[in-house]
């Protein structure tokens, strides 16, 4: 089995398995996932960077392993890619940026490592917003990532890349960053599953940080047990990163097996309110409907902190950026500006060439509500309001195991749509950001389409440490249903 096509009609998995069994090789594999990129770039543009050299003999290494015998891991010899803000030694890890354009790291992140040594085959970079700051993979110094449903909406952001390159079969799975809703919003809207971990679930080192307390790294990939293998690979506690924790894989088999009956499931009245689209409504409470008539109870209950979400998201993620994003200043590596007669003038001239307009709003944002004066009426609240959102959450999962809601307000937009009202693209983050503020797990599946044709995403939330449970229902939910099977980028594919 050669032909493109065949090959990604294949699951993550089960391409591992006919590799396992030599049916498929590596190699073969990897050049296919090569010749898609080749062919579908030019309209998608989801790559930042294709090592295709560097791919062909990782394959081929990880094959004579395999041949000889060796147990690597469920994915071993399965192509992926990841993010461009996830470190690579001696490849280019631009963050979307060009202040980071010619950018080689001196190390790999500890997730790039686990990969590796677990015989995955890293094909390439994906596209994101710059620095992680964005909804719509917009903001990217390299250029807009399309939406393989519809080349004129976006894919969502800022993993925008990642989502799109699942699918568009550029990619059995990805591996993106989520700080607000930035793996689950892209899934969303292009139709793929994915998992924002536990925080600390994942080592954040190498990970170039936008917000240090709300960054987490995560699969995103057409299904979720392939997502759920993904994260396998990547978690664990790491030495090189204090926040991160010791954890049990997730076991697929079991939750291949999941029954929802008895399952308590929560829905939270305020993702039910003003802004919803009504297709999205529809679909994700046909979604609870079917959990319901399965046997899982499923009730709404107040959680009037909703409306605090994204004033606090926002306040804590530009307040962490600020700070993280000061190491950029033209002196130690990256852009330097030409032409400037002092060390201030390097330091104004090369963050003010170097970083786009999204990335000075949010540096701005953080330095002034983290300045005198305003620390108190901003910062120091948006903590305390942290505080409640974790309660709420507790409050929450002492009466239900999981928490049910869309992930997006609405299906893919219009590009530059968000661009030209930023507001609105923020508030797209209503249903995404709150887990992050408190380092919930949750993931993102498809459950629909709207009247255009476009993917609905249901999100379902846990509390700390349930990515097995999430994984369960998700996966009766992908047993029950088609939508995770249908394909952006396939000709002939039919909308369920």
């Amino acid at each position: 089995m050669t032909d493109n096509d065949d090959i990604f009609s294949l699951s993550a998995l089960k391409l591992a398995d006919r590799i396992k069994r030599r049916e498929i090789s590596s190699p073969e594999a990897t050049r296919a996932v090569l010749r898609a990129i080749r062919e579908k770039e030019p309209r998608y543009n989801c790559y930042i960077s294709v090592f295709e050299e560097e791919a062909l003999q990782a394959a081929a290494k990880v094959q004579a392993r395999l041949d000889k015998g060796e147990i690597l891991s469920p994915l071993a010899g399965v192509p992926t890619a990841i993010k461009d803000n996830i470190c690579t030694e001696g490849l280019p890890t631009t963050c979307g940026s060009k202040i980071l354009e010619n950018f080689r790291p001196p190390y790999s992140a500890t997730v790039v490592n686990k990969l590796q040594d677990a015989g995955a085959v890293i094909v390439g970079k994906l596209n994101m917003d710059e620095f992680a700051m964005g909804s719509t993979t917009e903001t990217s110094h390299f250029g807009p990532t399309r939406n393989p449903w519809d080349p004129t909406r976006v894919p969502g952001g800022s993993s925008g890349g990642a989502a799109a390159a699942v699918a568009a079969n550029e990619a059995f799975y990805t591996f993106g960053s989520d700080t607000g809703g930035s793996i689950r919003q892209p899934c969303s809207f292009c139709g793929v599953s994915g998992i924002k971990p536990t925080y600390g679930r994942v080592s954040r080192y190498g990970l170039v940080a936008y917000a240090s307390s709300l960054d987490q790294i995560g699969p995103i990939a057409g299904d979720i047990q392939d997502a759920a293998a993904a994260l396998n690979l990547i978690s664990g506690h790491d030495p090189k990163d204090q926040t991160s924790v010791v954890s049990s894989p997730v076991d697929l088999e079991a939750a291949g097996r999941f029954d929802v009956a008895g399952l308590k499931i929560g829905i939270p009245d305020g993702y039910f309110g003003e802004g919803l689209d009504p297709d999205v409504r529809e679909r994700v409470l046909a979604a609870a409907e079917l959990l319901r008539s399965a046997g899982a109870s499923v009730e709404e209950f107040p959680m009037p902190i909703v409306e605090y979400a994204i004033p606090t998201y926002y306040i804590i993620a530009c307040a962490e950026a600020c700070s993280n994003l000061s190491r950029y200043d033209g002196i130690k590596y990256g852009y330097r500006a030409s032409g400037a007669e002092d060390l201030l003038e390097v330091f104004i001239r090369s963050r003010s060439e170097g970083f786009g307009l999204e990335v000075k709003k949010r540096i701005m944002l953080g330095n002034f509500v983290l300045s005198s004066g305003y620390y108190d009426a901003y910062y120091k609240k948006a903590l305390q309001a942290k505080a409640l959102i974790k309660r709420e959450f507790d409050e929450a999962f002492r009466k239900y195991d999981l928490v049910l809601g869309p992930a997006a307000p609405t299906t893919a937009l219009p590009a530059g749509e968000s661009l030209s009202d930023p507001l609105k693209m923020y508030l797209g983050d209503i249903y995404t950001v709150l887990v992050n503020i408190v380092g919930l797990p949750a993931a993102t599946i498809p459950c629909g389409f709207d009247s255009k044709g476009l993917p609905v995403g249901l999100q379902l939330i846990g509390p700390h440490h349930s990515e097995q449970t999430i994984v369960g229902a998700a996966s009766y939910y992908q047993r029950v249903t088609e939508y995770h099977r249908q394909r952006a980028g396939t000709e002939g594919v039919t909308h369920g």
